[in-house]
């Protein structure tokens, strides 16, 4: 099938540059980038000057699926991945059971297969059931298709352990993506501690919970040679220790969180469990030490830790709910409103961070719009403002801080593999584009 995309204002992922061109797919590839481009067989789409970027990459998702289907599926998952602009995701291994076996890895591969609406990358754990004590098989694990291994959820404790996983992962040729949370620091936190907890008397999670973990992890990444990933950084110690790997010339790398760029603790209005999540919302210090570190390269990418839950289990207070917010359908949206249209970051710093740098970090050939690459792409109407409403969300997680807020920048067309996954009823109207004859 030929698909022709007519005037859109397409991203260059090789120069970093906007251009007002057109973008021919064929299957599932992109065959020609230009202005005024034809071709008599193809299903022309006019995106009417919209921005055509890669498909967003996210190297931090939960799925939830197997085992916790009543927050979120694989299915619904990916389709909430469709519609917020992503082809590209990495789910993190604690289901139940964990992502620790060949026969797990294919449980989860199979029914992204079968749902089709994004490509699934999973993680497996480093350790059995993520207990800490026995390392999984990693060679096996990733001849089965895994790109990188994580005990994400909990920290490993033991230093012992997380250096014997290092050396296996190096051999493997594996990322090592760390979950940095110190218990002894953390255990029975619900929130930062900070100006929040201590208005409302609950315990709090310090910043050296997190950054002792990132400490030791960098020293001993640096002794093993192992590419070292931190998941979502939150506090200002974790980034200046990245920033001082990096200048070392240490293959260290990290990603940030939306949630922790646009909020922090002064910020929760009561003990309501929408706004917990881990690493807890920080001080403003160690907000605006994200934004610097994400503006000055310290901060490789963005990933949502798109974590879903049920409303009634985020309904029994700030103490007693899990941690974790949805991301996936309002990422986009939420930092081009709140940091381009504010000029704290260009377009195309953002754009990069969100398709080609997870890509070429975690060595996946995807995050570009290039002639003869896959056709994974997203359009997206910077003009379209709305509130977010997870009544509207396709993930079964409601559970958001963010309703309500105003924002532009939405995607209304992702295409995954050449296929269309998501296309804005409002903006298309009842066309089916992926069948249309022509437009």
């Amino acid at each position: 099938m030929l698909r022709l995309l007519k005037n859109g204002i397409v991203f260059d992922s090789s120069t970093q540059q906007l251009r007002k061109q057109d973008l021919l797919i064929e299957d599932n590839i992109i065959r020609e980038i230009g202005e005024d481009l034809s071709h008599s067989d193809a299903v022309v789409i006019d995106v009417d000057e919209r921005l055509i970027i890669p498909g967003l990459i996210d190297p931090h998702v939960h799925l939830r699926e197997p085992g916790f289907e009543q927050k979120e599926t694989i299915e619904t998952g990916t389709r909430a991945a469709a519609r917020g602009g992503y082809t590209t995701i990495a789910c993190m291994p604690n289901t139940r059971p964990v992502i620790d076996t060949v026969e797990a890895v294919e449980v989860v591969q199979v029914q992204a297969e079968k749902a089709g609406f994004a490509r699934v990358i999973p993680y497996a754990a480093m350790t059995i059931r993520q207990l800490g004590r026995e390392l999984t098989d990693m060679h096996a694990l990733k001849k089965a298709g895994i790109f990188a291994v994580s005990d994400d959820g909990v920290g490993v404790q033991s230093s012992r352990m997380m250096k014997e996983a290092m050396q296996l992962a190096k051999r493997e040729g594996l990322s090592v993506v760390a979950h940095c949370e110190d218990d002894t620091l953390a255990k029975g936190g619900c929130v930062h501690e900070g100006v929040f907890a201590e208005k409302y008397g609950l315990q709090g999670i310090p910043n050296s919970a997190e950054s002792i973990h990132v400490g030791r992890d960098i020293l001993l990444a640096e002794e093993v040679g192992v590419h070292y990933h931190v998941c979502h950084i939150s506090t200002e110690q974790s980034v200046r220790l990245v920033r001082e790997a990096k200048a070392r010339g240490q293959q260290v790398t990290t990603e940030v969180s939306p949630h922790h760029l646009l909020l922090c603790d002064e910020d929760i209005p009561g003990p309501n469990a929408l706004w917990k999540m881990n690493p807890p919302l920080r001080s403003r210090q160690d907000q605006s030490a994200l934004i610097a570190g994400l503006k000055d390269g310290t901060i490789d990418m963005i990933a949502t830790d798109h974590a879903p839950h049920t409303l009634e289990e985020k309904s029994v207070g700030m103490e007693r709910a899990p941690f974790g917010i949805v991301g996936l359908e309002t990422a986009f949206p939420l930092l081009y409103t709140h940091l381009v249209l504010k000029g704290i970051l260009s377009l195309t710093d953002l754009v990069d961070k969100m398709t080609r740098k997870p890509a070429e970090i975690f060595g996946l050939p995807y995050g570009k719009l290039e002639v003869g690459h896959v056709a994974d792409l997203t359009v997206i109407d910077l003009e379209q403002e709305r509130d977010i409403d997870p009544d509207t969300f396709l993930s079964k997680g409601k559970n958001t801080p963010f309703t309500g807020w105003k924002v532009k920048g939405w995607p209304v067309l992702t295409i995954w593999n050449g296929k269309i996954t998501w296309q804005d009823s409002k903006v298309w109207g009842s066309i089916d584009l992926e069948r249309v004859e022509g437009i």
